[in-house]
């Protein structure tokens, strides 16, 4: 009895949903039909449910040239490119070559020719002695004679030092000179001095002879026959 009635519910429910099915239907054919109108606006009411709107962002217009150019004037104008560098082409600077000087050649025999430090001094002799040989002659020399004769020639020592001399005098003899002989042995060395020409500083003339006796080296003179004889030496010294 109880599968009946369920079985009886069931197919009550479904006759029931075919019948309302049925008149919906009929309705819906009864309202188009004498409802034209009132279709159509149920219609679109159902289809504007479902429409769905789409709105797109537009690009804002563009500026005009004159407020573009005016806003690129606000920001600062990029300056002009600098000018390219060049560099300057620089040469390294070629070494200055050093020239030697010239090396004095050595005093010929009766000249000579010396300055430093506020002195100078030049001489002069022959190559003749006390012992009346005459003047020689030879390699440096001129006069009477022959052979291997020659006259003195200074080989060593010098008076170039203003401190040789006092301080006191030095106005006497500045700008002034004396000439002084010596005479020189066969071994070269002087052997006595006098004054031919004075200054007006006498101790400065005394000072030059004993200087030169104590410096003064020389070559003797020879002879004729190529022998050492005493000779004369005539030496001037100046004071600047």
């Amino acid at each position: 009895m109880n599968a009946d009635g369920k079985g009886r519910r069931g197919i009550n429910g479904g006759v029931l949903l075919l019948v309302c099915i049925f008149h919906i239907i009929i309705l819906g054919a009864l309202a188009r039909a004498f409802a034209p109108e009132f279709t159509q606006s149920v219609v679109e009411k159902a289809t504007s449910l479902v429409t769905v709107t789409v709105r797109t962002v537009e690009p804002e217009p563009e500026p005009p040239e004159a407020e573009l150019q005016k806003s690129l004037k606000a920001e600062g104008a990029a300056a002009e490119a600098g000018r390219q560098a060049i560099p300057k082409e620089m040469a390294a600077p070629k070494p200055a070559i050093a020239r030697k000087s010239p090396q004095p050649l050595p005093p010929v025999s009766s000249n000579g020719s010396e300055s430093s430090s506020g002195a100078a001094d030049a001489g002069q002799g022959t190559g003749a002695g006390g012992e009346g040989s005459g003047t020689g002659s030879g390699n440096n020399g001129d006069g009477q004679g022959g052979g291997g004769a020659r006259g003195l020639k200074k080989i060593d020592g010098n008076i170039t030092s203003a401190r040789d001399y006092p301080r006191s005098t030095r106005r006497l003899r500045r700008g002034h000179d004396v000439v002084i002989e010596l005479t020189v042995g066969t071994d070269g060395r002087v052997q006595s001095c006098r004054v031919t020409d004075p200054s007006p500083d006498p101790k400065a003339d005394a000072i030059t002879c004993q200087l030169a006796t104590e410096r003064f080296r020389f070559a003797p003179a020879l002879n004729s026959a190529g022998e050492p004889i005493t000779g004369r030496y005539l030496w001037r010294q100046r004071w600047y």
